[in-house]
């Protein structure tokens, strides 16, 4: 991503998650100001990512996707399992995933996102 402000305000709600956690009163606002810059890309799957997160962290009042496993996977081949609440880190989780929206030309990370859709639409 070469936008300097949706750098800016990456870096700023991950500071922001190091910070205070899920704080819903700022954190929905700047996901939802991110995913405008992120429109301006035009990536669906991003915008679409950024969405749900927003709207999982209303309803749920935290983050409750695990990070995706580091074995390879296939775009049909994503499987998604949202028990290991145990090992679940709502912060972490969703760093990696406002981490991934900075440099979306990385097929990886294209992979990690749609683990995240898959994610969010079964949860």
């Amino acid at each position: 991503m070469e936008n300097k402000k949706a750098l800016k305000l990456i870096d700023s709600i991950q500071s922001n998650l190091d910070a205070t956690g899920i704080n819903t009163d700022t954190l929905i606002d700047d996901i939802k100001q991110l995913r405008t810059y992120v429109l301006e890309l035009e990536v669906p799957l991003a915008v679409k990512v950024l969405r749900y997160a927003y709207e999982h962290i209303e309803a749920n009042d935290s983050f409750l996707i695990p990070i995706p496993e580091d074995s390879p996977i296939e775009d049909e081949d994503i499987d998604v399992d949202t028990t290991e609440a145990s090992t679940l880190d709502p912060v972490e989780s969703l760093k990696y995933l406002i981490a991934l929206i900075g440099n979306l030309e990385n097929s990886m990370n294209i992979l990690d996102l749609k683990y995240y859709k898959k994610a969010l639409m079964d949860y």
